[in-house]
């Protein structure tokens, strides 16, 4: 089935090209355009991606080099620098922003049944931002700080599969707790949030939509309390309590009572405060759940490590987040391609760097990487000790 098809042109493959039409279609964004058309923008964006190519001269002599071999990539005709630095430039980036959601719609259909670090049924999201530096004289549209700039990347993360449901791309001065009036309360859902997320409003509003938060509270928040519940200290759990908030205003702004759990991490050590709306949870689920938001800042870390988010081929507003819905396309669609093939064993990591550096090779993705599991069991002697023991 694969025979004659690129290794890039497989992953590629997963990406449903008649809901990347309905988007172009949607903004117009091939309007006036006679040669290259969006979907070659979007391959030669995504090959940028799986190959860590710096620029868009980098790009350009890549794939001028091999030519020959764009057509089994999908890229038809010649690349110029000047032709996709005009397409980034101009072509509006909500065409790759809505094809984002649909990769990300097909991701989370397969990673629903994923195991989460809690034994939890429902969907757990965690919500945080990570800040990316810019030169503020590049990028003036962007003001962060006193002659600095950067953008902000607001993310909804699906814990399960580690999919980002939803993203918005702002600049630096906006603040991480106004994004909470951008999300949509799903109900019976978890969200957990840091301690930077506090507002009551906000709060009560995805209380009132049926959904349940998690959050860390402040030191100095005012309250009243009404009932505890009894705890054992050694599990960590200091106390469990129903709480009413007494401060002037977030006791208008959430009137309703709330959970108040004080944990102990010996590990770190640290004492830890959470807020919830849930009071059927055990208290130490409630504690796992705010652990297993981490995953959302390993996922920046992960994204800032592996995908070219950090380096901009454009300084204009349309560039910058074409660049980075495009980089969110290839995170996804790689987790797509390697859930189908069921290669469960597999790294994101790996699954990556591997078709990085196999993308022009005829031979199917699962041959590719049986060939690479083998290569690494020749390559370990028996008797070679592992430096990490998992």
């Amino acid at each position: 089935m694969n025979e004659g098809r690129t290794v890039f042109a497989q992953v590629c493959a997963h990406a449903p090209t008649s809901s990347f039409r309905r988007c172009v279609t949607r903004y117009e964004a091939e309007r006036y355009v006679k040669i290259f058309s969006c979907w070659n923008q979007f391959l030669c964006m995504v090959f940028a991606q799986f190959t860590h190519r710096e620029s868009l001269r980098d790009i350009e002599a890549c794939l001028r080099s091999l030519s020959g071999r764009l057509y089994p990539l999908g890229i038809r005709g010649k690349v110029s620098r000047s032709t996709l630095a005009d397409a980034n430039e101009r072509r509006d980036w909500r065409t790759y922003a809505d094809f984002a959601q649909v990769l990300i719609g097909i991701a989370r259909r397969l990673y629903r049944d994923d195991a989460l670090a809690v034994d939890l049924a429902e969907t757990v999201y965690a919500f945080d931002s990570t800040t990316i530096d810019l030169c503020l004289a590049l990028f003036p549209w962007a003001p962060f700080q006193k002659g600095k700039a950067a953008i902000k990347l607001h993310t909804l993360l699906d814990l399960r599969g580690s999919i980002p449901t939803v993203m918005h791309i702002t600049h630096g001065r906006i603040g991480d707790v106004s994004m909470l009036a951008a999300l949509t309360a799903e109900p019976n859902s978890f969200y957990v949030f840091d301690r930077g997320y506090m507002d009551f409003e906000q709060l009560h509003r995805f209380h009132q939509g049926h959904a349940f938060f998690v959050v860390r509270a402040w030191r100095n928040l005012l309250f009243r309390r009404r009932y505890s519940r009894a705890t054992d200290r050694r599990t960590g759990v200091q106390s469990d309590q129903t709480v009413l908030l007494t401060g002037k205003k977030t006791a208008r702004r959430y009137p309703d009572p709330l959970r108040r759990i004080h944990y102990r991490d010996v590990e770190r050590p640290c004492d830890l405060v959470f807020l919830t709306n849930n009071f059927e949870l055990p208290a130490l689920t409630v504690a796992a759940l705010y652990k297993s938001r981490w995953q959302v800042e390993l996922f920046f870390r992960w994204i800032k490590q592996h995908l070219r988010i950090r380096r901009f081929f454009g300084i204009s507003e349309n560039a910058v987040k074409t660049q980075v819905w495009t980089a969110v396309c290839a995170y996804v669609l790689a987790a797509i391609a390697k859930k189908r093939l069921g290669l469960e064993r597999v790294s994101l990591y790996t699954f990556l760097q591997v078709v990085g550096v196999t993308v022009f090779e005829k031979t199917p993705l699962l041959q590719v990487f049986s060939e690479h599991s083998s290569h690494l069991a020749d390559t370990i002697p028996a008797n070679q000790l592992n430096l990490f023991d998992f």
